[in-house]
């Protein structure tokens, strides 16, 4: 353990934290308890289930949304003529 300067720290406690799924586990840390709403038992990207609650991404809602419309037609650039060089006069 570490030689800490007294009185500038926190207090440290051995505590168990517990998720919204029941999971718990034994941690250190300052708070005394400490809840959760996901875990790593829950997580879907630990589990590898995924609970969808958008139906619709959101590359489905962008083509549903423009299905019915049509791209412009692009405008034809005009090309500049170059500006004619102008000579320096001589004195």
């Amino acid at each position: 353990m570490c030689i800490v300067k007294p009185d500038i720290h926190p207090k440290y406690f051995q505590t168990v934290a517990k998720c919204a799924c029941g999971a718990s586990f034994e941690i250190g840390s300052t708070r005394k308890d400490i809840h959760v709403d996901i875990c790593s038992n829950c997580h879907p990207l630990f589990t590898g289930k995924q609970k969808l609650i958008d139906a619709e991404g959101r590359v489905q809602k962008f083509q549903k949304k423009y299905a019915g419309v049509t791209p412009k037609a692009k405008k034809p650039v005009k090309k500049k003529k170059p500006a004619a060089k102008k000579t320096a006069g001589k004195k």
